[in-house]
């Protein structure tokens, strides 16, 4: 999930003077995020689990974000981001380095422009207002809706994207990207079209996204460093049957209200694999072949989080997902959470999820309970619980 720990500045501020010339101010920040925590599953593929695991609360991740005053209030930008495991020291993503944001571009006062690895803007305007995209979670995905399917819990990133935000003007804002999919003879096979909006002024906080994927189990699930370029690259049974989907369309819609230390949110989406059975992917089963048309899910959900203190907060959501269409599955998730500040860097953390699901999921299967980041039931309920400690740097 995407790291909004207060970044320290240990690069160096460059001022210099030749002949007579003064050189642009440039800077270097590292920042980054440390996180582990003791991890319980109730039922991780037919048995208990008890484990360390990092990235819990928030994704154990480390960067540097650039910036180079170019004059006028225009400046040149950049970010490359990795994620990493706080428990064993590996790259997470699935071999790829700078897989949670790699991209350079310039920012002003007609906007920003970047090119490179990013987020969809849907997160941006949508997905940070969900329980799974900020408390709830995020850096694991557990809070996340059944496998992340509305991408709000941001799982998979956009290759090979160019993405134009504009100015907040009275709190509003647009995002529009493009995404290439670098392939020889088609500029359609495999890209990304994806936009946002938003606003923000007060109390109020309310986004929307689209995004349209072309073949998605290669363009957007599978491309990173060690991903297939014929296999199934979706990993979770609630939609890993849809692989063969021509395209991978999402709306998304969300709303938050504080009042006082209250914040009360609401969000909704609908994802649709469409064209199933015209994309060729090695390794489905025969009923997953046999998928054609369309698959739909409709995701609704409601959160509320309190700020008992500066330093301690309470969180609780539900939401609700039904899948229609080739298959039909209802899956109901709730999160909890608390979290204790010992500084402005420093946090202590427990949670709870609880998901219980029924009908027949995207295997042909009956459906089993699917919590994001781990392995999934057997069965058709899943509780995890983790409790650890979170240092921003």
């Amino acid at each position: 999930m995407c790291n909004r720990a207060v970044a320290v500045t240990v690069g160096m501020v460059v001022t210099g003077m030749l002949a007579g010339t003064a050189h642009a101010q440039s800077s270097v920040t590292l920042y980054g995020v440390a996180d582990v925590g003791m991890v319980f599953n109730s039922n991780a593929g037919g048995k208990q689990q008890y484990a360390l695991a990092s990235g819990n609360a928030s994704s154990s991740v480390w960067g540097l974000k650039g910036v180079e005053d170019l004059g006028g209030g225009l400046s040149a930008i950049f970010t490359l981001e990795n994620g990493y495991s706080a428990t064993t020291g590996t790259i997470s993503q699935n071999g790829t380095f700078f897989a949670r944001q790699a991209f350079v571009g310039l920012s002003g006062n007609a906007g920003t422009l970047t090119l490179g690895r990013q987020y969809s803007p849907a997160y941006w305007y949508t997905g940070y207002l969900t329980a799974g995209g900020s408390w709830a979670g995020s850096g694991a995905g557990y809070g996340a809706h059944p496998g992340d399917v509305d991408n709000l819990d941001t799982f998979a990133r956009v290759n090979n994207s160019v993405k134009y935000t504009t100015p907040s003007f009275y709190g509003f804002s647009l995002a529009g990207m493009y995404a290439f999919g670098n392939q020889a003879g088609s500029i359609a096979t495999n890209r990304i079209v994806a936009v946002g909006g938003g606003f923000a002024r007060g109390p109020l906080k309310i986004g929307i996204g689209y995004q349209d994927a072309d073949r998605p189990n290669f363009s957007f699930f599978g491309n990173k460093a060690n991903d297939s370029a014929t296999a199934n690259n979706i990993y979770s049974p609630v939609y890993a049957g849809f692989a063969s989907a021509g395209a991978q369309k999402i709306f998304s819609a969300a709303a938050a209200y504080t009042i006082d230390q209250v914040t009360l949110g609401a969000a909704y989406s609908n994802t649709r694999f469409t064209d199933l059975g015209t994309v060729a992917v090695t390794g489905l089963s025969a009923a997953e072949k046999a998928f054609r048309g369309t698959a739909i899910f409709n995701i609704g959900e409601a959160n509320v989080k309190f700020q008992v203190t500066p330093a301690l907060m309470l969180g609780a959501a539900y939401s609700y997902t039904q899948s229609s269409g080739v298959t039909h599955a209802h899956y109901q998730q709730v999160d909890l959470a608390l979290d204790y500040a010992l500084s402005k860097r420093t946090d202590l953390y427990t949670m709870a999820f609880y998901q219980h699901a029924s009908g027949t999921d995207s295997r042909g299967l009956p459906a089993v309970a699917a919590l994001g980041g781990v392995t999934a039931s057997r069965t058709s309920i899943q509780t995890l619980v983790t409790a650890g400690i979170r240092h921003r740097f």
